[in-house]
């Protein structure tokens, strides 16, 4: 009997020995953190400079975050399109986009700024100097104050639009008076182009190739790999005309909610991986619109490009307009000015 009580205790304390570690190995799992899930969105296709530029920072910061992060990254618009990925942000049905600054002027207006004549016919460093420095971070907080979003960090390239054509050489900017010249939106856009005498209109992009092989419109805005991507000298596509109507790049965005659960060392973390893809992505464009401008010209496109002093002389003629498209597209007029400063210190 008392053998048989003995054996009963030992078997009471062998579950409770094994109910305890079962217990702690349960709490032990629920203690164990589950990795932050980020999700990034963009609309360009795996070949493009900027979608292997993010795909690089996805790789870099899951590596980086020792499993902390799980970035899945969706490109060819597999979650939104750039034109509705910003209100996915702000419902956090995606925790990180970097659409093109042509996207967001209809949210945050101070974002037209970089659109604007004062910045025509500029080089690329000249953009730098002013989007990379405090001017630049000032842009990029009001971006954040009106979405609700973080900006990590430098804004990616895409590289300066300048105007194509098809039947009609445009040597010089007094050509342009009276040509139909279609524009992907913007009131800057269409302002700048009026102040040359064209008539800007509007089209959406998959009707741009039907509207110019049928003579809807003579010439286009867009940038050399644009062009060159699309293959638009087969849609009538012959002559181009270099003068860098604008510079166009891509905003990293990330939403606040999910930036706020990161403990700080993980948004360091962030900003940190962010920066260290920037300058190559910035190169690899350049490179790919250089590429892309010697391939145009094989394929029988004729481009002019205008020198400084032209330029700089069209500018002042654009900027006469501006005044009122600051006023139409709701621009910061004190900001404007301060840009103002800064260009004219270079």
């Amino acid at each position: 009997m008392k053998q048989a009580f003995m054996n009963s205790r030992r078997r009471f304390s062998a579950l409770a020995v094994i109910l305890a570690l079962l217990g702690g190995s349960g709490t032990a799992q629920a203690q164990t953190p589950q990795p932050l899930v980020l999700r990034i969105s963009t609309e360009n296709t795996a070949e493009h400079v900027q979608t292997q530029a993010i795909e690089h920072f996805a790789r870099q910061l899951e590596r980086a975050s020792d499993g902390r992060i799980e970035v899945r990254f969706h490109h060819s618009a597999r979650l939104f399109r750039d034109r509705d990925v910003i209100a996915a942000l702000a419902s956090g049905k995606v925790e990180m986009a970097v659409p093109g600054m042509w996207q967001l002027d209809r949210y945050v207006p101070d974002v037209g700024l970089y659109m604007l004549p004062l910045f025509y016919g500029l080089a690329a460093e000249q953009h730098y100097a002013v989007r990379d420095g405090e001017f630049g971070y000032l842009v990029s907080r009001r971006i954040e104050s009106d979405l609700g979003v973080e900006v990590p960090g430098r804004w990616l390239d895409l590289g300066h639009a300048h105007l194509y054509f098809t039947e009609t050489p445009v040597a010089r900017h007094t050509d342009l008076a009276g040509l139909r010249v279609r524009i992907p939106g913007g009131a800057a856009n269409r302002g700048r182009l009026e102040a040359f005498k064209a008539n800007p209109v509007l089209i959406a992009w998959p009707d741009l190739p039907n509207a110019l092989e049928q003579g809807q419109v003579q010439g286009m805005l867009s940038t050399h790999e644009t062009v060159y991507s699309a293959a638009l000298w087969t849609k009538g596509i012959r002559f181009g005309f270099e003068d860098m109507e604008y510079f166009a790049q891509y905003v990293p965005m990330i939403n606040a909610r999910f930036w706020h659960s990161l403990p700080e060392e993980l948004r360091q973390l962030v900003r940190d991986t962010w920066e260290q893809v920037v300058d190559e992505q910035r190169e690899a464009a350049a490179r790919a619109q250089r590429e892309a401008r010697k391939a145009l010209q094989e394929h029988g496109v004729e481009i002019v490009k205008p020198d400084e002093q032209t330029l700089a002389h069209w500018r002042r003629i654009a900027g006469k307009q501006q005044p009122a498209m600051v006023r139409e597209m709701g621009i910061d007029p004190q900001l404007v000015e301060q840009a103002q400063q800064v260009v004219g210190l270079r």
